[in-house]
């Protein structure tokens, strides 16, 4: 019997769901976004709020123990340089899941998982308050107007 187990099988082997799932976590960390089914984005969300838990501390113990449960180097990097100081300031949460209907072939709930503040979003904010600031007081930008 399966009293409060946790986790969902998805139909596959023990070794096979363990890289599933870690190719979709390190998917979700480089793309920042991925497309699949509700119940493996459910399963997604938990292993990449882990990985920025672990991430947080930022000791070199941190780092290769996220190294181990991702593919890519590259990504360990991004989750430690982009990701987590995205993430400063929030206590978990660190994804949504959309959910887009269902699939043509087979019925199958769809949707999305992001992070939610975007690396990129963050780091683009000031420069776009700062190049407001800048046309503002341009005296060109004043004479065009």
């Amino acid at each position: 019997m399966r009293h409060q187990r946790v986790m969902k099988k998805f139909g596959r082997s023990t070794a096979h769901r363990k890289a599933m799932m870690k190719n979709m976590v390190t998917n979700l960390i480089l793309a920042e976004s991925i497309q699949t089914t509700l119940p493996k984005a459910k399963q997604v969300r938990k292993d990449a709020e882990k990985m920025v838990t672990i991430a947080r501390k930022g000791t070199l113990a941190a780092r290769r123990l996220a190294a181990s449960r991702l593919f890519q180097p590259k990504a360990v990097k991004k989750l430690f340089d982009k990701i987590v100081p995205a993430m400063e300031g929030r206590n978990g949460g660190y994804t949504r899941i959309l959910k887009l209907g269902t699939r043509k072939g087979d019925g199958a709930q769809m949707a999305i998982i992001q992070w939610v503040t975007a690396p990129e979003a963050k780091d683009a904010a000031p420069k776009a308050e700062e190049a407001a600031a800048e046309e503002a007081a341009s005296p060109a930008a004043a004479e065009a107007k």
